[in-house]
């Protein structure tokens, strides 16, 4: 979100906010109105609001590219290693300008500043009772700044280890996309050989290299295949072409890639969906009727193009009903 944009929702949104607080149709939203009001009038609400907006601001791209149903897993890996670093740099060289930023808004805003050289009161005020006497800089800098950005970085740490990196990376010398321009031989028997040991032995890895030999010459060289931009479709055109008899090996190791659930973020979609799909009310459907509607929520596009009546039509006609359904 830019700058404008920023402070334009902050400020209709405490226009809104105020007059509900005055002139609310109860009590209890005028009440509520109130607090919520006090929150977004305070230092820490003004900081906090910043700080998720820059974070966000350097892990969009990612998210987006990670949201993409056809990824190019290469950008994708490098977006990662983009983030990591972009994080790493606001955490280390960012406090100075990041509250300076928050400092001009509050001033913009006529929201009351805290005193950063005052020392820092942790639940009661007993001074006895406080650990180290730290000031509120220290407090907002590494208890809040610094803590908050570590444990982005390390949730992307733990989402993206070497072991997933290089499953990906390996995984993309596989991709049509581009006219092939990722194809590598050694990086596709690397994959099968390191990475799926029960599916490919020795023996296996062997014939899938010979695989590749032919696989290169003809499949990559055929300019009807450099159309195709997904493993998913590569593997449907294998299909078709009736190549995937050929490339036996290949076919199998596309076919176990694209079922890798870190492979693109269709897997989470669906568990999103299912919440739609399958609420409380249809909490009895069977599964064959879920991943049914599943599969048309997920595939709007193609849903879309359906005749909803010759549907209807068909449906009619399957036996003789009392009453017409169109």
């Amino acid at each position: 979100m830019n700058g404008m944009r920023f402070e334009e929702v902050y400020s209709a949104s405490c226009i809104v906010v105020e007059n509900l607080k005055k002139n609310g149709p109860n009590q209890q939203l005028r009440g509520q109105a109130l607090g919520v009001f006090k929150v977004m009038r305070s230092f820490d609400f003004i900081f906090i609001l910043h700080l998720m907006d820059n974070i966000m601001g350097i892990t969009d791209t990612l998210c987006q590219a990670l949201q993409r149903k056809s990824q190019d897993i290469v950008n994708a890996m490098k977006l990662v290693s983009t983030t990591k670093i972009l994080l790493q740099q606001f955490r280390e060289d960012g406090w100075d300008k990041f509250l300076v930023n928050v400092e001009s808004f509050c001033n913009r805003h006529n929201v009351d500043m805290v005193n950063m050289n005052s020392p820092y009161e942790e639940g009661t005020s007993r001074t006895c009772q406080q650990r180290d006497q730290i000031t509120m800089e220290h407090h907002y800098h590494f208890d809040m700044f610094n803590t908050t950005i570590d444990y982005q970085l390390m949730e992307l740490k733990h989402r993206f280890d070497d072991v997933v990196v290089e499953l990906l990376s390996l995984s993309a010398a596989l991709s049509p996309s581009d006219s092939f321009r990722s194809f590598n031989e050694d990086k596709i028997c690397m994959l099968a050989e390191k990475f799926y040991p029960q599916d490919f032995n020795p023996q296996d890895v062997r014939v899938l290299r010979s695989q590749l030999m032919h696989y290169k010459l003809d499949v990559v060289c055929d300019s009807e295949f450099h159309k195709l931009s997904t493993l998913a479709e590569l593997c449907r055109e294998l299909f078709v072409t009736r190549k995937f008899m050929d490339y036996s090996m290949l076919d199998k190791l596309i076919r176990l890639v694209l079922i890798l659930p870190v492979s693109t973020a269709s897997t989470e979609r669906a568990f999103s969906c299912m919440k739609h799909v399958k609420t409380a009310i249809r909490n009895a459907m069977g599964d064959e009727f879920m991943a049914d509607c599943m599969l048309l929520n997920l595939e709007r596009d193609l849903g879309f193009k359906i005749d909803l009546e010759s549907v209807i039509d068909e449906f009619e006609l399957l036996k003789t009903r009392r009453a017409q359904l169109s």
